[in-house]
């Protein structure tokens, strides 16, 4: 029988359930269970713990038809989302996460907005009406895949963006407008191919395998060996690979992201919990960038969203007995569970 190297999710269903954590990793498990539940997670697929295994068992190279694979369940991506990764008129961007069956807080790696590139830039500031957008997601584009792909320090693009902002005269990532953040990206490509020697890609494809072994590769990095070490976590087979579709909250002040409890996760109390940050991205809200808001004060930035929010977690504590965990998305008033959810402690029960 020919092996399955990837599962896909979205469209109200999928190819895997939470009881693959294995194969797919806690992430990957989880978006499926979410997206056979009808959660509203934006469509992707993951390339299994197994996939990963091979790639290291084999001299880093992919076992045999995990690229067709990719090339296919890439296809089917597009056809959901409607639109073409790194296309100049209709671009899809995309996220690529590690997930391994074992939560390694902080120890593996993620590269937002994957397919940008100067036309596909172009293309989302058509689609968006939105000129600032699209260069804010291409400076963190650049820094994470220079970060996490080409092993650039994060103070490389950290200095070059405090400059800016200096020089602006501002505070926030958010005060900067479009001309000075695409000011920032042609520094950001200038110390990028000083410290690697290469140009930056431009070709999403190569973008997106790039990333993908970066995931591979991010399963025996130090701190993940070290951190498997501490707490004693043996017998996996390696990090999953998650790939979705993009979902942004960065767009403005009508969009946001954040991270919820169906409860207090430190006091077990029985009350909704968490934190969100109006245009920003995930990384915002965990890297500390900016004080985020308690997510009681969503209900007055974004009502719609708070709403249709709190009716999610209203569903997930009545098809489930665990407490879990979840980020989010809010966009336009809209609400989209955009990465995964995750087993807390068991003895924590709704």
């Amino acid at each position: 029988m020919k092996k399955k190297y990837i599962y896909f999710f979205g469209s109200k269903n999928a190819d895997g359930n939470a009881k693959m954590k294995d194969l797919l990793g806690g992430k990957g498990a989880n978006l499926a269970e979410m997206a056979n539940l009808g959660f509203p997670v934006p469509s992707g697929f993951t390339i299994t713990t197994q996939a990963c295994n091979e790639y290291n068992n084999n001299n880093k190279k992919y076992p045999a038809g995990l690229q067709s694979e990719i090339d296919r369940n890439l296809s089917r991506l597009e056809r959901e989302m409607g639109a073409k990764l790194g296309d100049a008129k209709n671009p899809l961007l995309v996220s690529v996460r590690s997930g391994a069956a074992a939560s390694m807080p902080g120890m593996m790696d993620t590269v937002l907005n994957l397919g940008l590139n100067p036309d596909s830039i172009q293309g989302l500031i058509h689609k968006t009406n939105n000129k600032r957008f699209p260069w804010d997601a291409y400076r963190r584009f650049i820094n994470m895949f220079g970060n996490v792909v080409m092993g650039m320090k994060h103070h490389d693009f950290e200095e070059i963006l405090d400059r800016h902002k200096e020089k602006a005269n501002v505070e926030n990532d958010t005060d900067l407008n479009a001309e000075q953040l695409k000011d920032i990206c042609k520094d950001f490509i200038a110390i990028y191919k000083k410290k690697t020697g290469t140009n930056f890609p431009t070709d999403p494809k190569e973008q997106l395998c790039k990333a993908i072994v970066a995931v591979f590769d991010s399963w025996n990095n130090p701190r993940a060996v070290k951190y498997r070490k501490i707490y004693e976590i043996s017998g996996l087979m390696g990090t999953a690979v998650n790939i979705q579709a993009m979902v942004y909250g960065n767009t403005g002040n009508n969009s946001a992201t954040g991270v919820c409890f169906t409860r207090n996760p430190s006091t077990g109390k029985n009350k909704f919990y968490g934190e969100f940050l109006l245009n920003a991205q995930g990384e915002d809200v965990v890297a500390g960038i900016r004080t985020p808001e308690p997510i009681s004060d969503l209900a007055k930035e974004l009502p719609t969203a708070y709403k249709k929010l709190v009716n999610i977690k209203t569903n997930w504590r009545s098809t489930t007995k665990t407490c879990r965990i979840w980020s989010l998305l809010y966009k336009k008033e809209s609400c989209l569970c955009s990465r995964h959810a995750m087993e807390n402690e068991p003895h924590r029960r709704l």
